[in-house]
C-alpha cells in the first residue's frame, strides 16, 4: 500500500504530529477538523459555526486530495454537548446529498481549544488515482 500526506492551506494546520489527511489512492481518511478558521486560527462562535467550519475544513483536505463530498463515505462526529444534535444535523444536511455517508456521532467531555464539535471523514475515490 502507498499513502500520501495530504496539506493544504484551505484547513487549520494539525494540532499535532499527525496529518490533515491520509491518501491511500482509493481512500481518503481526513484527520478530525475543529471549526478553526485556517486563517486567523480562531475558533468560530457556537455549535452550528463550529459544524460548518469544521465541514469547510474537510472541504478542503478532501479537494487537496481530488475529492468531494460526494466521495465521503463515512464520518464520525464529537460533541462536547449531546444537546447540539439537531444544530450539527442541521449544518450537516447542507453538505452531503441525498445519499450521505454513514455516520457515528458521540458526546465527549472535552475536545482540543475548548471546541464543541470534531468531525473527520474518510472518502472513497469512483476512480484510484492512477487507476
Amino acid at each position: 500500500m502507498t499513502k500520501r500526506r495530504i496539506a493544504t492551506d484551505g484547513a487549520p494546520a494539525a494540532l499535532g504530529p499527525y496529518s490533515q489527511g491520509i491518501d491511500t489512492g482509493e481512500l481518503v481518511f481526513c484527520s478530525g477538523q475543529l471549526g478553526l478558521d485556517p486563517a486567523s486560527g480562531q475558533l468560530a462562535q457556537g455549535a452550528a459555526a463550529q459544524a460548518e467550519r469544521a465541514l469547510r475544513n474537510i472541504g478542503a483536505v478532501l479537494d487537496a486530495a481530488g475529492c468531494t463530498f460526494a466521495d465521503v463515505v463515512k464520518t464520525t462526529v464529537f460533541l462536547v454537548d449531546i444537546g447540539d444534535f439537531r444544530v450539527l444535523n442541521d449544518v450537516y444536511a447542507g453538505f452531503f446529498g441525498d445519499v450521505p455517508p454513514a455516520r457515528s456521532t458521540f458526546a465527549v467531555a472535552a475536545l482540543p481549544k475548548g471546541a464543541l464539535v470534531e468531525i473527520e471523514a474518510i472518502a472513497r475515490r469512483s476512480r484510484p488515482e492512477g487507476g
